[in-house]
């Protein structure tokens, strides 16, 4: 019903950019929240950054200052721009949405794919 599709991962040097985007499409009413996810090898998932359908941003104190999340609300896409990354920045990056599909009767949380973020120092 509702599929979240990232992009926009890779290897980078420390002191890089990168830019993440994930569209969400299907049958979708609405959207909430969205946000973006990291998980390392052996660790376990965390919180990023989130931003509200009305532009409320959270970061992780880890990130704060370095990421930017942005929304297209028109295009039901979230962005992630990441600045002066970090070796600590590598993870597999999920981005993760709070919708109600077209029909559907509650709001559930839905995850894309996993995109690999890769810092080299």
């Amino acid at each position: 019903q509702v599929q979240l599709v990232e992009s926009g991962g890779g290897l980078v040097q420390a002191g890089g950019s990168l830019r993440l985007s994930c569209a969400a499409s299907g049958s979708i009413f609405s959207i909430n929240a969205m946000g973006w996810y990291r998980q390392a090898p052996g660790k376990q998932r965390e919180l990023v950054a989130a931003i509200t359908s009305g532009g409320s941003t959270n970061y992780a104190d880890s990130v704060k200052g370095r990421f930017t999340i942005s929304r297209d609300n028109a295009k039901k896409t979230v962005y992630l721009q990441m600045n002066s990354l970090k070796p600590e920045d590598t993870a597999v990056y999920y981005c993760n949405a709070n919708a109600l599909p077209m029909g559907g009767r509650r709001w559930d949380d839905y995850w894309g794919q996993g995109t690999q973020v890769t810092v080299s120092s």
